[in-house]
């Protein structure tokens, strides 16, 4: 029978996979330890996506983290819901081939709308790999000057549609941004030595890394954070075997690493300050556990997938913060969402300072009066 949990266990276990707290098999000293760990990591927003590879990595400068990325122990492509995540360079393609495949589907669809066709995204591929070939390596804005040179329209959103066209396809892929400029290279040149699955070594091994990731979890959260169907996704976490035990979180069947499933359930207390953009939140579909449904519209305002930084204090969000950075300092802004006492707020500048840290700025920190503009 499967082990039942209440939900301080459930969140302890939780915090545990997502390398938030000390982990009892596995210490992850590198980029690529952590990205490998979860398999991806959800990262449109460049700067949200090197603070979670930095909460993770304790010691590291954000000048650590993009050198690994230069060093490719990472990239960034769209493996899934058309959305941008790091990636194991080695695992890039088989990811694009099982799950990005089905962002493609409505692709005919977007590109009607944007007036192209597709001719013109085959086009685009043609021209970017042509252009790219040779270790090539350009930016957004070279990328779209080449495709208008040869004669594709790339204004609007036609640009990026194309872009991002031809990275799911697996011809390009995201390499390190020059200076505030995103970049793009070929994906075979940029991660020679694609690992090979086939499809059921491929499902098994994206439930593994998920579950590893994430858990406890469902296989509806598994489909919802690859855009697998449930099908898929209950084949992949069976197909996983004896890596995955079953548990049960207030009466629902959910799947946790095994390597877990034993595992010491000391009380969280930590305090952390998270970007906004963090599989913390990102790799749920229910995230009651860890944010109050009473918060969620402040967390990601208008519901638009757009999510706040967040302060988080014994595995609940308890406020948003946001930063300015200027020469020499990072001003954080904190807006409390529960009360804070001096003791807490206390903790929670502690664990800026690890942030300002990581960026190599001083900190200063701005506690708004309730009631104040912001």
């Amino acid at each position: 029978m499967p082990a039942d949990l209440g939900a301080a266990d459930a969140l302890a276990l939780r915090m545990t996979s997502l390398l938030l707290r000390p982990h009892p098999t596995t210490r992850p000293g590198t980029v690529a330890e952590v990205v490998e760990w979860f398999g991806a990591m959800q990262a449109q927003d460049l700067a949200s996506g090197l603070w979670s590879l930095g909460a993770r990595l304790p010691g590291r400068t954000m000048a650590d983290v993009q050198a690994a990325l230069e060093r490719r122990e990472a990239l960034r492509t769209w493996p899934m819901r058309g959305t941008v995540h790091l990636v194991p360079p080695a695992d890039a393609r088989w990811m694009l081939e099982v799950t990005g495949v089905r962002s493609l589907a409505s692709a005919a669809t977007r590109r009607a709308q944007l007036g192209l066709t597709d001719a013109d995204a085959d086009r685009a591929v043609d021209v970017l790999g042509t252009a790219l070939a040779g270790g090539g390596r350009l930016t957004r804005a070279q990328c779209l000057a080449t495709l208008r040179a040869a004669g594709l329209d790339t204004d609007s959103q036609r640009g990026y549609h194309l872009l991002w066209y031809a990275s799911v396809r697996g011809v390009t892929c995201l390499a390190p941004n020059v200076g505030t400029e995103q970049t793009f290279a070929l994906l075979d040149e940029w991660a020679p030595g694609p690992r090979l699955l086939d499809r059921e070594e491929a499902l098994a091994l994206l439930a593994h890394r998920y579950v590893r990731g994430h858990g406890p979890v469902t296989a509806r959260e598994f489909a919802g954070w690859t855009g697998l169907t449930l099908t898929d996704a209950r084949r992949g976490l069976a197909a996983a075997g004896d890596t995955l035990t079953g548990v049960r979180v207030d009466g629902e069947e959910m799947y946790v690493d095994a390597a877990l499933a034993d595992a010491p359930r000391t009380p969280v207390d930590d305090v952390l300050v998270l970007p906004g953009f963090d599989e913390y939140l990102l790799g749920y579909r229910d995230r009651a556990l860890m944010l109050d449904p009473a918060h969620q519209a402040a967390v990601v305002p208008g519901n638009n997938g757009i999510f706040q930084a967040t302060v988080v204090r014994a595995g609940r969000v308890v406020g948003l913060w946001k930063r300015r950075i200027a020469r020499a300092a990072v001003t954080v802004t904190i807006q409390p969402l529960t009360p804070l006492n001096a003791g807490e707020r206390a903790r929670v500048e502690q664990a800026l300072d690890r942030y300002a840290e990581f960026l190599g700025l001083a900190p200063r920190f701005d506690w708004p009066v309730a009631g104040e503009p912001r």
